[in-house]
């Protein structure tokens, strides 16, 4: 049987233990607490200093000819002679005869309504002695109505085969002016399927050819840029006034050129799919050579930069300083932050171009700060950058 002993020493182990540890904290070093000192972050800025900047829009094209024409014989008979610009990539001049087809079965046509009239004035003539004297005989009563009538009749067959042998010259020698087929402009051969001896019929294409005058690029460009660009989408008959000036580059035998040109038109409908609207740039005498600079070929792909409006007051920031909203902060001049709003014109690359919301001086913070509100306390980098 247990005793008492042996049921009272757990319980005095215990109390012994708690009095030991009430002892201990009561002993005990007391604890303080402290608020930790803020440490303001540091941040880059930058001084806005708004500018007048003219906008560009960058776009790019495949040049292409200002006209082009599918040569089509139209006249049957055989190539007797083909000029020797009429080879692919060959250049001519307008007027230039291009290439001939026998013109002897039109020319024997020709000579057929030349034979042909000659008769019918004659008989012509013939009809209108024998009309006049009929006249005549019914004034004295001596011939009958249907005596009159006949002589009428074969005066308008006569008057009406004279006007057709006209015709029949006319279209002959259309005909034999078809035998000879020249150059409706300056400019060059894109493809021939033309050799000397070949029996060509009427309506058979034999060339494409495109004018060397003017070179065009279709450029496309987003809705949104037509608000930097003068150009009309309503009707307008002389095009472009004046035109919009257009730098056109290409790396072309392993060096970059450029080319300017103006643009003459737009092409006045917008894509409901991709919300562009293409532009038609002209450059006049393509395949000039200037200071060594090579022509602007047909089939050259090029990069465009559209010259557009010039804005008054512009500030050009970084794209991380600009929070979502199109909001940034500005540093006042206690170091705190400012959250402002921008009105932003363009985006391009890592460059906002600002027209509102920035004053002359302000510094705009360009350090990207995950936790700031606006009241932050900030410390500022040395050297703060100047917009342009």
């Amino acid at each position: 049987m247990i005793n008492l002993r042996q049921k009272l020493l757990p319980i005095g182990i215990v109390m012994g233990g708690f009095g030991i540890a009430s002892i201990l904290v009561m002993t005990g070093p007391s604890m303080q607490s402290v608020v930790p000192e803020f440490i303001a972050p540091i941040v880059n800025t930058q001084v806005a200093m708004p500018a007048k900047m003219q906008m560009t829009v960058f776009t790019h094209g495949t040049v292409r000819p200002r006209s082009q024409t599918d040569l089509i014989a139209e006249v049957s008979g055989r190539v007797i002679s083909i000029s020797d610009e009429l080879v692919s990539g060959g250049f001519f001049n307008k007027g230039q005869i291009l290439f001939s087809i026998d013109a002897l079965d039109y020319e024997v046509a020709l000579e057929q309504a030349k034979a042909g009239q000659a008769r019918a004035v004659s008989e012509l003539a013939n009809a209108s002695k024998a009309y006049a004297r009929q006249q005549n005989l019914a004034k004295r009563r001596s011939a009958s109505e249907s005596q009159q009538d006949d002589a009428l009749n074969r005066l308008r067959v006569a008057e009406a085969s004279l006007r057709e042998t006209r015709a029949r010259i006319a279209k002959a020698e259309r005909d034999v002016s078809r035998t000879r087929v020249t150059a409706p402009y300056d400019g060059r051969v894109r493809a021939e399927q033309l050799d000397i001896g070949q029996f060509v019929n009427r309506g058979a294409p034999v060339a494409t050819i495109y004018a060397t005058d003017f070179a065009e690029v279709r450029l496309p460009i987003h809705d949104q840029e037509l608000a930097f660009l003068d150009l009309p989408l309503a009707n307008s008959k002389n095009g472009v006034d004046g035109g919009v000036v257009t730098r056109l580059k290409a790396r072309f035998a392993g060096k970059d050129h450029e080319w300017q040109g103006v643009v003459v038109r737009t092409e006045g409908e917008i894509d409901p799919k991709t919300r562009m609207i293409h532009l038609v740039a002209r450059v006049a005498d393509p395949y000039s050579i200037v200071d060594g600079k090579p022509p602007l070929a047909v089939g050259l792909f090029v990069e465009a930069e559209i010259m557009g409006r010039e804005l008054p007051a512009i500030v050009v920031i970084p794209r991380q300083a600009v929070r979502p909203g199109d909001e940034v902060f500005i540093v006042n001049s206690q170091s705190r932050l400012e959250l402002r709003k921008l009105d932003i014109v363009k985006r391009l690359g890592n460059q906002l171009f600002v027209s509102a919301g920035l004053n002359s001086g302000d510094l705009i913070c360009i350090t990207s700060l995950d936790d700031a509100i606006p009241g932050m306390l900030v410390r500022l980098a040395n050297n703060p950058v100047v917009s342009s």
